[in-house]
C-alpha cells in the first residue's frame, strides 16, 4: 500500500511490550507484578556501598543476557544496552512478529536514557584511577556508548531499513522516544517503530541522588505523608508500535492506541520541578490527543516520593482537572529506572487498558494532605478504561506526557 501524507495520519497502535523489571522480566511476570503489588527493593550489589547509611534499590537480580540475547555477543554490550536488547526483542516476539517480516519493513529504533552505559564508565574511572590507562579493558571501553542502547537492538534483529536513535532527556526519556515513534509511524515515515527506555544502576546517579537527600533508606511511598525519597532502580521497556491499518491487517493484538503527547522544557531548575510548566504539558498532550481532563480514567504519575515532586507534580494536576481521576505511580513498586521509568509505566498503562484495572501505589499507610489524591494504595482496582495519561518529570525542566487509550475493535472497523 502506498501512503499519502496528504490523505490523512495513520492512527498508531501498540501491539507490542518488552519489559525487563525488578519485579518481573516479560510481558506475563510484569503484569502479575503489577496486579500483585510486588515490590522489587533489596540491598544494592551492582557497586560497592560501603560507608553509605542506606542503599536499597530496586534491581534486576535474575537477569541472564545470554537467555534473551542470541545474535550479538551479550559480553560486548553494557548493561543497559543487554536490558534494551533484551526488551526488544521481547516486545517483537509478543507482537507476533518474526524477524523476517520486521527487517523487511521501515523502522525506527529510539531508546530514552539517564546514564546509559554510566555504570561501565564507572568501572573504567575506578581502573584509571588505581591501575593507570594502561590496564583499561578495550572491550568495556568500546560498549561504553549511549548510541549502543540502539543500535544493539538494531545489530540484534539485523535491521536494515532502519533509523536508530538514543535519546538523553532523563528520567521523561522514555516518553520522549515513544512520542518519536508515535510521530514517524502516524506521518508515514516508517512502518514498525520499537521505543521506550532504559537504564542500570550505577554508582554515579545514586551518589548524586544520595547527596541531594533523596534517597529512602527502606522503600519508596509516593503520596505519602511519610514519604523519604526515591529508590534508584533498572530495566528496560520497549513497546513496539505500528499503524492501525497494518495491525488490523495482519490480526494483531492490540493493547491500546496512542492518541498523542505533549513536550515542553522550562529549564526553571536544574533538578526542581515547575508546577504551571508540567501544567502547561498536559494541557498540551490533551489538546494534541483530542481529549478533555475529564476523559482521563487515571493517571500514571511521575510519582518519585520526594517531598517537592509530589507535591509539585499534585499541584499541576489540580491545575488541569476540576476533580483529579485515580493517580498512581508503580515506582512504588520497580524504583525510579531512570530513563526506563516512563516507558514501562507506558507499558503499564496499556496492560492496564487491556485488561481493566488500576495498577496500585504500594508502601501506603496515610495520604499527604497536601497532595490528597486518590492514589490506590497497595491494592490493584478493577475499572474499565477508555483513556489513561502517564506524566514525566525530569531534571532541567523536561516533561512528557503521552496519551493512551484503549482501542474498540469494532468501532476501527
Amino acid at each position: 500500500m502506498v501512503y499519502d501524507k496528504e490523505l490523512r495520519p495513520r492512527r498508531v497502535v501498540i501491539t507490542g511490550l518488552g519489559t525487563v523489571t525488578s519485579i518481573g522480566l516479560g510481558v506475563t511476570a510484569f503484569l502479575d507484578g503489577l496486579r500483585s503489588g510486588r515490590g522489587g527493593v533489596k540491598p544494592l550489589t551492582g557497586f560497592d556501598t560501603t560507608g553509605f547509611a542506606h542503599a536499597n534499590g530496586c534491581e534486576v537480580d535474575d537477569f541472564d543476557p545470554a537467555r534473551w540475547i542470541h545474535h550479538v555477543d551479550p559480553d560486548g554490550l553494557g548493561r543497559a544496552t543487554q536490558f534494551a536488547v533484551a526488551a526488544a526483542g521481547m516486545a517483537v516476539a509478543d507482537a507476533g512478529l518474526s524477524h523476517e517480516e520486521l527487517r523487511a519493513r521501515r523502522s525506527l529504533v529510539s531508546v530514552g536514557t539517564t546514564d546509559a552505559e554510566t555504570r561501565d564508565l564507572d568501572a573504567l574511572t575506578g581502573v584509571q584511577l588505581a591501575e593507570g590507562p594502561e590496564a583499561l579493558d578495550p572491550k568495556v571501553a568500546r560498549r561504553a556508548q549511549a548510541g549502543r542502547l540502539s543500535t544493539g537492538i538494531v545489530r540484534e534483529l539485523g535491521l536494515t531499513d532502519v533509523e536508530a536513535l538514543t535519546i538523553p532527556t532523563a528520567c521523561a526519556a522514555g516518553n520522549y522516544a515513544i512520542g518519536n515513534g508515535f510521530d514517524a509511524i502516524r506521518d508515514g515515515d516508517v512502518d514498525v517503530a520499537l521505543c521506550g527506555g532504559a537504564d542500570a544502576v550505577c554508582r554515579k546517579n545514586f551518589v548524586g541522588f544520595y547527596r541531594l537527600g533523596t534517597v529512602a533508606p527502606e522503600v519508596c511511598q509516593p503520596f505519602d505523608k511519610d514519604r523519604k525519597g526515591i529508590l534508584t532502580g533498572e530495566g528496560a521497556g520497549i513497546l513496539l508500535m505500528e499503524s492501525l491499518d497494518s495491525a488490523l491487517a495482519r490480526g494483531a493484538r492490540i493493547y491500546a492506541e496512542v492518541l498523542g503527547y505533549g513536550l515542553n522544557c522550562d529549564a526553571h531548575h536544574p533538578v526542581a520541578p515547575d508546577q504551571d510548566s508540567l501544567a502547561r504539558c498536559m494541557e498540551v498532550a490533551h489538546r494534541n490527543a483530542g481529549v478533555k481532563p475529564e476523559d482521563i480514567d487515571f493517571i500514571s504519575a511521575h510519582g518519585t516520593g520526594t517531598r517537592a515532586n509530589d507535591v509539585t507534580e499534585t499541584g499541576a494536576i489540580r491545575q488541569v482537572f476540576e476533580t483529579p481521576p485515580p493517580t498512581v505511580s508503580i515506582k512504588s513498586m520497580i524504583g525510579h529506572s531512570m530513563g526506563a521509568a516512563s516507558a514501562l509505566a507506558s507499558a503499564a498503562c496499556a496492560l492496564a487498558l487491556t485488561e481493566g484495572f488500576i495498577p496500585p501505589t504500594v508502601n501506603h499507610g496515610e495520604t499527604d494532605p497536601e497532595c490528597g489524591l486518590d492514589c490506590v494504595p497497595n491494592e490493584a482496582r478493577p475499572a474499565e478504561l477508555n483513556v489513561v495519561q502517564n506524566n514525566a518529570l525530569a531534571f532541567a525542566g523536561n516533561n512528557a506526557v503521552l496519551i493512551l487509550g484503549r482501542h474498540h475493535r469494532e468501532a476501527a472497523r
